[in-house]
Formats: structure tokens, C-alpha cells, sequence
């Protein structure tokens, strides 16, 4: 009974004092881990040999600079064993650049990062993704009946399992949001991703990327958005750290976060009516 007391006695006070004083909770930092996103994307009708591998550190929940991370190592090694070479041109960008990437569907790839005497790797294969083939928009969407609705529509190939991502970015929100489907339910058939906001309206631009991934990406990533959704409530166990595919050869305790994914991709720009 006093832990519950304890706990109304502070919803109380938070709930009398939200309308004048922010409230600034002291966290404690973990020592910094290495991130890497390295996220080769191949776009339907391009060569695809300019790609990027960014590498940053985590930081304080409060910070507002994400620190680069320069002086790595950064190849990408097919199963032909040819092996392309990022490089950071810009100093102290935590950006490594490659011009000469050749994108091949279902080919495996691993990719080794070398940095402070560890090594770091991980193995993925290029996915290929259906086109994008309509979009249709209804404007009587969501619990109040006037959010827009955005249908995306593919053709899901029926020869294979298939895993797709979609990232939707539009001209009035800073940061895009994502989802992923399998076609589990629809295989060979004609399926869409789906997108609604209360707030986006006519003349507004909005970006459609559908990402072709393989099974453990969309995995991961169907966990990354359950995480950001805040889908188990305020009481709920805090979530664990969510593991990439990144392994550390040289000691597998300091391990990376971020993902090594492949992903043909289609692009499409829709203009809200």
C-alpha cells in the first residue's frame, strides 16, 4: 500500500505542476557504443554504385549532437570476393563513401568495419522489391472520419516469401515514419502499405519508399516500431536493447547497434489532394 500511495503522490504533483514547469528528469548515461548504419540502397532505375555507411556513437538522451565517428576502416565484400572500399572524404563526418558499388539482387554481402583494434562484421543479402503501381487517397479516414488515408500498391511476386518496408516522409513532419509487411497472408497477390495523418493536407508533399528486406531486417525493424510506438503503456517493462546483425570478432561483449541491410527500393512523390 505505501508503494501505491508513493506512486499516485507523484502522478499527483506531475499532473498539478504540468501546466507551468517542465519536467527534467535526471538519467543515468551509459558509456558510448558504437552505431552503425549501413544501409545499401539499391533505387529501381539508377546504377546504384554511390552508396554510404555512417558511423556515430549513442549519447545522452538530452544531447542534441550525435557524435561521428572517424579513423574506421569500412569495406563491403561480396561472395564474388570483390570488395568495395568506403571512405570517409569529408573529416570528422562519421560519413565512409563508396562510388563504384555494384548492387546485384540475392547476391550475400559482409561487411567488416575495423575501428580501434576491434573488428566488426556482419553478413546480409540484397533483396529486390516490387514496384510501386498505384496510390489512392481517402480523406474520411481514421476514428474521426476526416484523417487522409494513403494506400500504396504493389504486386507481391508469388514465387518466394517476401519482407517489405515503407517509409513515408512528408513536407510538414521532420522525421519519417516507417512500417513493414510479409506477405505471409497475400502472397501473389496484389497488397498495400498504408499511411494516415490527422494534420497532412491538400498541396502537402508526401515521399513513398517501399524497401524490398530479408525476413531477420523486417524482424528487427517490426521491433523498432513497436519500441517507438510505445505499445506496452506506461508501466510497462522498459524494452531490452534491440540487436542488429552487427557482430564484434575481437571481443563480442562491446558489441554495435544498427543493422546491415541490403534493399532494392522503389521511390514515388505523391502531392495530397
Amino acid at each position: 500500500m505505501k508503494i501505491l500511495s508513493y506512486i499516485s503522490a507523484i502522478i499527483a504533483i506531475v499532473f498539478l505542476n504540468s501546466c507551468e514547469d517542465v519536467v527534467h528528469v535526471d538519467l543515468d548515461t551509459a558509456a558510448p557504443r558504437l552505431v552503425i548504419n549501413g544501409s545499401i540502397q539499391w533505387q529501381k532505375g539508377t546504377v546504384g554504385n554511390e552508396q554510404k555507411i555512417r558511423l556515430t556513437t549513442t549519447t545522452g538522451y538530452y544531447d542534441t549532437v550525435i557524435p561521428s565517428i572517424s579513423g574506421a576502416t569500412v569495406t563491403v565484400t561480396n561472395s564474388d570476393n570483390v570488395t568495395f572500399n568506403f571512405i570517409e572524404e569529408v573529416p570528422n563526418s562519421g560519413i565512409y563513401l563508396c562510388h563504384n558499388f555494384v548492387p546485384e539482387i540475392d547476391k550475400t554481402y559482409v561487411m567488416t568495419v575495423v575501428l580501434n583494434g576491434e573488428t566488426y562484421t556482419a553478413t546480409e543479402t540484397l533483396k529486390s522489391v516490387a514496384p510501386i503501381t498505384t496510390i489512392e487517397q481517402k480523406n474520411e479516414g481514421g476514428f474521426s472520419g476526416t484523417d487522409v488515408e494513403i494506400k500504396t500498391f504493389y504486386n507481391d511476386p508469388g514465387n518466394a516469401d517476401n519482407f517489405y518496408m515503407f517509409k513515408y516522409k512528408s513536407s510538414i513532419n521532420a522525421m519519417p515514419t516507417y512500417d513493414v509487411s510479409e506477405d505471409k497472408f497475400y502472397q501473389g497477390n496484389e497488397f498495400f502499405g498504408y499511411y494516415t495523418n490527422e494534420d497532412i493536407a491538400a498541396g502537402d508533399q508526401l515521399n513513398i519508399t517501399i524497401y524490398g528486406i530479408s525476413k531477420r531486417y523486417f524482424e528487427y525493424m517490426k521491433k523498432l516500431i513497436l519500441i517507438s510506438m510505445g505499445s506496452g503503456g506506461p508501466f510497462s517493462t522498459p524494452p531490452a536493447t534491440v540487436r542488429g546483425n552487427i557482430v564484434n570478432q575481437t571481443h563480442p561483449d562491446n558489441y554495435a547497434l544498427g543493422y546491415f541491410n541490403l534493399s532494392e527500393t522503389d521511390i514515388k512523390n505523391y502531392t495530397i489532394q
